[in-house]
């Protein structure tokens, strides 16, 4: 559960003769991660691939194309079957496919031209102005484009090589006629326009009428589309009766193109191969009796090491085994004479190739807290070497969101909804993500039942706690009322609380990774931080610095002692810890909790003098915690605001806010005279059109404090996770565990 799946490194040595069957039933076990060879071992060189695999990738090329051409996909085509003339069938739809492709494109090309033409022309309709008579003049220039009339008639008006000209507008269009000097130059009306706003239109060629044009572009237009829906249709047409056997071809070329390619990972000499992967350790004697089964005694299987290792990659155990190399290089040359026949795999019992790569990470963790392992890694995937956090992920996460959130309604719609992503997607992340919203809801639920709120309302409260169960001490405030304040600060404390913990956690973690480079290591680099927060933050809630008597002129805040004070908001009976004084400086009394801060100082400069720059994070990463305190308070804060817009609301004597779920603004001043406020009457006591109005207000709020809860609580409590908590002892960067093979979609034939 905290370590990944124990994985072993396994070596499959043979002759050339059996790599083919061997390399198929690996494949079909889809067990072994290959590890690269490097080419460093004298005598073996990387293999080639298997013949066939250059046709294979041709054609799984072709297919693809076909696939993206045609926009197949999983989710919408059935599975189909390959029969023996797959290859020509395959290629009479690529022929038919590129043809039909062809077309389109070429049908697309000249509608765009089309199109453009059509726009071009847009501008000669608003002059009115036939376009046979805007072309082919000799002694006179026309000019059409779009800007301001004034500036073109200055700028032309200006030109000493124009003698006459004319303009023509309609709408934001200018047509200007010029007649050039006898001794300008062709261009004249461009020359003047130079500095000047004008975007030029060129004139198309025809004799007809700007309308008459349009209209013939038009009729081309539709002819364009018509065709195209013909050519789609033909493409959808072999989508339905071809995609299935297209997407069964793909995955069967897929197939043979990775077994094809899989010697470019062995050791390969002329008559012998050797090849080495991870694999995890309980399927090994799989691995074994598979191989057995298809070659026999004709490759030999070792398990090389069983990998476990320290967070700092340093061996900590592997199996016992023999490192020399193989007498490869002198390899009996009678052991494979004929690739036929069945031969002893060429090893001298020791390692094989000894290829110096890592163990991939296969995260064990039990199912509930499966859907979590998605978002370590969206930091990254754990090393083979470190713990999982992922557990520590489910146990944490969830409550911090409940915790922010905490209301039964809301909750009630997390899980609906984490329901719908974990049951109806197809995607592994989204699925996850599902999982994960669901465990956030049920902790929004939980902690709502103690808040006693559902959408906001605090109904559940009377109803649970007082009427059923006749409780005084639940349900729990949130503190938004003038009257209970208190609750609000209690809070604050509550988070900062919970951040000791979080932090305590992970510093103990890191103890225990560190103990593998010893006592005194795990001490100093660990045990350091562990008494340096215990110590600041104990002597924090020390009462030393506070007066009881006379709080306000206390160098700590009261509400450290009063939250949970008999009298406070979470009566627990707690007024703070004592000061344990052990002697004293000058008056100043130094206790238990100042000595273990002191110490924990100590052994981080022993440990590494740098990070003494960083003790005061044992604050700042407990103060972060405060955000979920403020996160509960605003999330409140937004759904009493939309209740109180909708239902209205009233303060009793006493300085609690009810809402007026049950009673018109009038029943305040009935119930209690002048001790009490209305402090909004509501939009369902305030008429038909607000009422509706409201319900409006009331879905749409609750929807944005909803979605909200997503974008604040949540990530919120994610990065009080990775940055917070996961710096204290993960580092990451562990590698995907990718085993030879492929998990088909569809049944073989």
């Amino acid at each position: 559960m905290l370590r990944p799946e124990r994985m072993s490194k396994v070596s499959v040595a043979g002759s050339k003769g059996v790599m083919p069957t061997v390399i198929e039933t690996v494949h079909g076990l889809n067990l072994v991660h290959l590890s690269d060879y490097d080419g460093s071992w004298a005598g073996f060189d990387n293999g080639n691939p298997i013949e066939g695999a250059e046709d294979a990738s041709e054609k799984l090329v072709t297919v693809r194309a076909l696939e993206s051409t045609l926009g197949l996909s999983d989710a919408d085509v059935a599975p189909g079957t390959i029969e023996d003339d797959w290859e020509e069938r395959l290629e009479e739809i690529r022929t038919r496919v590129n043809d039909l492709d062809d077309r389109r494109n070429e049908v697309r090309e000249e509608l765009r031209r089309v199109e453009e033409r059509i726009d071009r022309v847009a501008p000669f309709a608003d002059l009115g102005i036939d376009l046979d008579l805007l072309s082919g003049y000799e002694s006179v220039e026309v000019l059409v484009g779009e800007g301001s009339q004034d500036d073109v008639e200055a700028a032309v008006a200006a030109s000493d090589d124009v003698r006459a000209f004319e303009t023509f507008t309609g709408g934001n269009v200018v047509a200007i006629v010029a007649a050039p000097t006898e001794d300008a130059d062709p261009g004249v009306v461009d020359d003047a326009l130079v500095g000047v706003e004008f975007t030029r239109h060129e004139v198309p060629e025809t004799e007809k009428s700007p309308e008459a044009y349009v209209d013939e572009l038009e009729t081309r237009k539709r002819e364009l589309e018509s065709k195209l829906d013909e050519i789609d249709a033909d493409l959808e047409q072999i989508r339905g009766t071809e995609g299935s056997f297209l997407l069964r071809v793909e995955e069967e070329l897929s197939i043979e193109v990775q077994r094809a390619e899989a010697p470019l990972q062995f050791a390969t000499s002329d008559h012998a191969f050797i090849a080495e992967g991870w694999i995890p350790t309980e399927e090994y004697d799989t691995l074994v009796g598979a191989l057995n089964d298809a070659v026999g005694d004709s490759v030999e299987i070792e398990e090389l090491e069983r990998a476990d290792y320290d967070r700092h990659g340093a061996h900590d155990r592997t199996e016992d085994v023999q490192k020399g190399a193989p007498a490869a290089a002198d390899e009996d040359e009678s052991a494979a004479e004929a690739d036929d026949e069945p031969q002893k795999a060429v090893t001298d019992g020791g390692s094989a190739v000894t290829m110096g790569d890592e163990p991939p990470t296969v995260q064990d963790n039990p199912a509930p807290a499966k859907p979590f392992e998605l978002l370590v890694q969206a930091v990254n995937r754990p090393k083979y070497s470190e713990l999982d956090p992922t557990i520590f992920l489910f146990l944490t996460f969830p409550a911090f969101f409940g915790f922010m959130i905490g209301d039964v309604g809301y909750g009630i719609l997390y899980v609906a909804i984490g329901a719908y992503m974990a049951t109806q997607f197809d995607s592994k992340g989204i699925t996850s993500l599902g999982g994960v919203t669901i465990w956030a809801g049920v902790f929004t639920i939980l902690f709502g039942i103690v808040y006693g709120e559902i959408f906001g309302l605090h109904v559940l409260g009377e109803v649970i706690w007082h009427d059923t169960f006749n409780s005084e001490l639940l349900p729990l405030n949130k503190g938004l009322e003038p009257a209970a304040a208190d609750f609000a600060l209690g809070w604050m404390v509550i988070s900062v609380l919970a951040g000791i913990v979080h932090l305590n956690i992970g510093y103990i973690v890191d103890f225990y990774e560190n103990l593998s480079h010893g006592v005194k290591d795990a001490v100093t680099h660990s045990g350091s931080w562990i008494l340096l927060l215990n110590g600041i933050w104990i002597w924090i809630f020390s009462v030393q610095g506070f007066d009881a008597a006379n709080p306000e002129e206390s160098t700590k805040p009261a509400f450290l002692f009063e939250t949970f004070a008999s009298d406070g908001p979470f009566p627990i009976g707690f007024e703070g810890f004592p000061v344990m004084e052990v002697f004293s400086v000058g008056g100043f009394a130094v206790g238990v909790p100042l000595l273990m801060a002191i110490l924990g100082l100590v052994l981080l400069i022993v440990g590494d003098p740098v990070e003494v720059v960083e003790a005061l994070d044992v604050l700042v990463n407990v103060f972060s915690y405060t955000r979920m305190a403020a996160v509960l308070l605003a999330k409140a804060g937004m759904a009493f605001v939309v209740n109180l817009l909708f239902f209205g609301a009233y303060e009793d004597p006493d300085g609690e806010f009810h809402f007026l779920t049950n009673h018109d603004p009038s029943y305040v001043a009935e119930h209690y005279g002048e001790g009490a406020e209305v402090v909004f009457s509501g939009l369902m006591h305030s008429g038909t059109a607000a009422l509706l109005g409201g319900l409006v207000i009331l879905v749409l709020g609750h929807i944005l404090v909803l979605a909200l809860g997503v974008t604040s609580a949540g990530l919120q409590a994610v990065r009080l996770e990775y940055v917070e908590f996961f710096n204290k002892f993960y580092e990451g960067g562990g590698e995907n565990y990718e085993p030879f093979g492929h998990d088909r979609n569809y049944p073989e034939n």
